[in-house]
């Protein structure tokens, strides 16, 4: 699952020029988006959770667009449930979480922020899963 998540996700960067920008999305469909904020999403949670996905800039991109519709509309309803929570938390913190700080500063979001955790903690349990039926989507609609 891993490989090909990467590898449509460098498929998809390619098409753009290597960079993901407002005017390179423009030449992406909605379904390319969207299992590209997937591959984001899964990338920086799985790695350093909600806090890190925030703090790297992705926040807004996952949680101001339709994100969460999109995976309600591809099957994913309890997965979109997840991601509006995650919306809600976003919305009350990213402009701590988003600011120019140190790696110290940054590790201490971690116990600043531990309702991030269920967050986190919910989407890894039910990664597998999640990857799974995203993966099968996209095949169902040739993205894959």
């Amino acid at each position: 699952m891993e490989q090909e998540l990467q590898a449509f996700r460098q498929q998809v960067l390619d098409k753009v020029g290597g960079e993901l920008t407002g005017e390179s999305m423009a030449m992406l469909t909605s379904d390319e988006i969207t299992l590209l904020a997937y591959c984001i999403m899964r990338e920086e949670v799985m790695d350093g959770g909600l806090v890190q996905l925030i703090y790297n800039g992705y926040g807004a991109f996952i949680f101001l667009n339709p994100f969460a519709k999109a995976m309600r509309m591809w099957g994913l309803k309890d997965f979109s449930k997840l991601i509006y929570e995650g919306r809600a938390f976003y919305e009350a913190h990213h402009k701590e979480i988003e600011r120019e700080m140190s790696d110290d500063d940054f590790m201490a979001l971690f116990e600043q922020f531990p309702e991030a955790d269920d967050f986190d903690d919910t989407f890894i349990e039910h990664e597998e899963e999640i990857t799974t039926e995203v993966i099968n989507y996209a095949k169902s609609i040739g993205l894959l």
